[in-house]
């Protein structure tokens, strides 16, 4: 098996290519997506940003976190939330902008990460629906054949849930459920979190010390 190359923080002006998008739809577990969002943009990583309108209910319902229906006022609380001073390392696209750059396979991110991803999300990415910015930019990434993450938080799954996941599957889609395990013993509910968080940074090839990885000391 290839080794991984290990992804090179980029410098500005950044590419789009250089940009990883993170979507959140409107499953539970926001918490994931806005971790994975601070983490990759402390390290230097450019990051996009969709939010469904679901997702924003789901913020509101789990997290208290109000972001407002502008992409302006969405972005400007995202900066204040993760303390970025750097406006180029974070964009927040409406799913509505059909003009965004990852829109296209000329111009899409280098990586896709939905999280968390709704079965109504995962359905629309695995029938090539295309109704909004992120089913488009989701269908870009396979197309193009480009990294594209679906952190699946459902439970239990019915066959029509596993059918779709399997088909993505089979199209190279990295399907990455939702269970953090225990045997880094998690003491906090940050802790869980950042087990999800690690797991997606190493699929996308991206160093972290989020967590003791198995079998190395404490």
């Amino acid at each position: 098996m290839a080794s991984i190359n290990i992804r090179a923080i980029p410098t500005a002006p950044y590419r789009e290519r250089d940009r990883i998008t993170v979507a959140l739809s409107g499953a539970s577990g926001a918490q994931y997506g806005l971790r994975l969002i601070e983490v990759l943009t402390q390290q230097g990583f450019p990051v996009n940003v969709l939010l469904t309108q679901a997702a924003l209910m789901v913020l509101a319902l789990e997290m208290d976190i109000h972001l407002g229906s502008q992409v302006k006022a969405q972005k400007r609380r995202l900066m204040e939330m993760f303390s970025l001073t750097d406006s180029e390392l974070l964009t927040v696209y409406s799913e509505k902008d059909w003009c965004a750059p990852m829109a296209s396979g000329s111009n899409c991110s280098g990586a896709m990460v939905i999280c968390p991803c709704s079965m109504g999300m995962l359905a629309a990415v695995a029938t090539g629906q295309s109704n909004n910015l992120m089913e488009r930019s989701a269908d870009v990434m396979i197309k193009e054949r480009r990294p594209l993450l679906l952190v699946v938080r459902e439970t239990p799954f019915n066959q029509i849930h596993l059918e779709n996941m399997l088909k993505l599957s089979q199209l190279g889609v990295q399907i990455i459920p939702a269970n953090p395990g225990f045997y880094h013993k998690p003491q906090t509910v940050e802790d869980m979190i950042d087990f999800m968080v690690a797991r997606i940074l190493d699929q996308l090839a991206i160093e972290h010390q989020l967590m003791t990885r198995w079998g190395n000391d404490a």
